[in-house]
């Protein structure tokens, strides 16, 4: 099932585990759980107040979630959206349709529709931060022209430039957008900035335009034109357009790029740029889940180059990454290689380490947080030196182990702890509610339950002797484990059937008699039971299909 709507709000409403059914379930096992459960829960069978009442409230509950299974409409909303997908504004209107597909367009509309009216209340800002280090004093000093200098024992680091940009959208209507951006610029002393606005209108499904105004010291006033379409299903053109006023006169300049799908994973790009600097630029980038492929070539002025480039994607939860590129032209030849890694939920670092000539031997580390950017360009020497290599390669490894040991994952598992915390606190209310339910739902399956061992007992069946659901910890500590778990014997042994006992691949905590007794950790359910007089004992993971009796479950004398 998807998630459902709305980020942090909970929903413990498991429809197919209440049911204790497949969620390819036909009618005919919805309806039989759906007459188990309701000679169960019937309020006509107890005459106690309290617990009538109780089995009153049990039994809305099963028919609700029968109610949404049986319909198709109801149940192809709720395996796609879950249960709050069901209370979207406009679902009584809409023609029931017959399809799962169609009724996620249906959603979607509504959807479409609910943002519209929050429209005015959202930006999309950007930023980047740049700061270049000059530390070549570190690897290119002479001691003797420091030898009569007072602190010229010390290698002189500076900041020789900045750049920072900033940009926000404001949206106007469904179709237009402005946005607003900014940057200010400084190098070795001299520096100056701009300002620009821009107007976007999504003219069609397949393409929009966008007209830009700018001014500022460092090009003077600009007038510009973007346009984008797409051509076919695989194939699309950007052009973008533009006029530099300045004192020398009036410098046009124009970019169009042609892009196609090669096939699935692959795109083919085409670019001519004409202006002061004429090129024409062809690429071809090749993305999968494990890997990120580029090889362009560029003729152009006043730089001709070819560049190939390889990145590796590892399948950790750190979305780690390997890169490794080459570019040769006319500026000479450059080898860069780095990695990046994800530090927190926003948060991604990276390094990368440049050798070229002339160049010489750069550091650049980059943060990405959320949609802001800080880019640390450390340029350390002119010159090819193993030792500057050797630096800037290791020294970033040890800094980051250092920092990821002593400060990153100490404040992932504080910020972990914190977040399930609040999680905890803003659900109480449902968790209690959930608590007190399964605590109702147990007082009304006593009369069943005693029933059923009578009958398992006496044909040497599949009693459950005991049966915890939570988590369990290693550390044989047992009042710390009682305090994670919760007994379920009695609304286990309440679904034996013919000596049986099936669970299907659904969340436990939604099963009758069943609730989460620690929000946001990993559970397990540990059954302890006894079939043909012989003691059998299995720990099933949380949303893992259950099926007992099993041999393979069975205790060894020894044991």
């Amino acid at each position: 099932m998807a998630p459902a709507l709305g980020d942090g709000e909970f929903d413990n409403d498991d429809y197919y585990s209440l049911l204790n059914v497949r969620r390819e379930a036909t009618q005919e096992e919805l309806k039989g759980s759906y007459r188990r459960l309701c000679m169960l829960y019937h309020p006509d069978k107890h005459r106690d107040p309290e617990l009538k009442r109780q089995a009153e409230q049990l039994f809305n509950l099963v028919h609700q979630a029968y109610e949404v299974l049986s319909d198709p409409q109801s149940r192809a909303i709720y395996d796609i959206y879950g249960k709050r997908g069901l209370d979207v504004d406009g679902w009584e209107v809409v023609e029931r349709k017959r399809t799962p597909v169609e009724i996620r367009e249906e959603f979607e509309r509504l959807q479409r529709e609910r943002e519209e009216r929050r429209l005015q209340q959202r930006t999309n800002p950007k930023g980047m931060i740049s700061v270049g280090v000059d530390a070549t004093d570190l690897f290119d000093r002479y001691e003797e022209d420091y030898e009569d200098v007072p602190g010229g024992g010390f290698p002189h680091v500076e900041i020789n430039k900045m750049h920072i940009s900033q940009s926000i959208e404001a949206p106007l209507t469904t179709s237009d957008t402005a946005v607003l951006s900014g940057s200010l610029s400084t190098h070795n002393g001299n520096g100056g900035g701009n300002i620009n606005v821009a107007l976007r209108r999504v003219t069609s499904a397949k393409g929009w335009g966008e007209v830009e105004f700018g001014a500022g010291d460092t090009h003077g006033p600009l007038v510009g034109m973007k346009i984008f379409r797409n051509l076919t299903a695989r194939c699309f053109v950007t052009t973008q357009c533009g006029l530099h006023f300045s004192s020398r006169g009036v410098r046009p300049s124009c970019t169009t790029m042609l892009a196609r799908h090669l096939d699935k994973n692959t795109m083919g790009y085409l670019q001519w740029r004409w202006g002061t600097q004429s090129s024409m630029n062809t690429s071809i980038v090749r993305d999968t889940k494990t890997s990120h492929f580029t090889l362009a070539m560029q003729l152009g002025i006043p730089h001709s180059f070819m560049m190939m480039s390889y990145q590796y994607k590892f399948q950790d939860d750190d979305q780690t990454k390997v890169k490794g590129s080459i570019k040769a032209g006319f500026f000479g030849t450059v080898v860069e290689y780095g990695a990046e890694r994800k530090i927190s939920r926003h948060s991604v670092l990276g390094a990368t380490v440049s050798v070229g000539v002339p160049q010489g031997i750069s550091l650049k580390i980059k943060l990405n947080r959320a949609s802001q950017t800080y880019f640390f360009p450390i340029h350390l020497t002119d010159q090819l030196l193993p030792s500057a290599v050797f630096y800037a390669t290791v020294g970033p490894l040890v800094f980051y182990l250092a920092i990821q040991r002593l400060v990153i994952r100490p404040y992932v598992r504080a910020q972990k702890e914190q977040d399930l915390e609040k999680h905890r606190e803003s659900s109480a209310s449902d968790i209690a509610r959930k608590r007190q339910e399964a605590e109702s739902a147990v007082l009304l399956m006593q009369e069943s339950v005693r029933r059923i061992i009578e009958t398992e007992e006496s044909k040497m069946g599949l009693i459950i002797l005991n049966a915890w659901y939570g988590k369990f910890v290693t550390d044989n500590s047992q009042r710390h484990e009682r305090a994670k778990v919760i007994d379920v014997t009695v609304p286990l042994q309440c679904l034996v059937k013919d000596s049986k006992l099936i669970l299907t691949e659904a969340t436990k905590s939604g099963l009758p008699g069943f609730y989460d007794p620690c929000v946001g950790e990993e559970k397990s359910l540990k059954v302890l039971y006894q079939f043909q007089g012989v003691m059998h004992q299995v720990l099933s993971p949380e949303e893992e299909a259950l099926r007992i009796p099993k041999q393979s479950h069975r205790i060894d004398a020894d044991t």
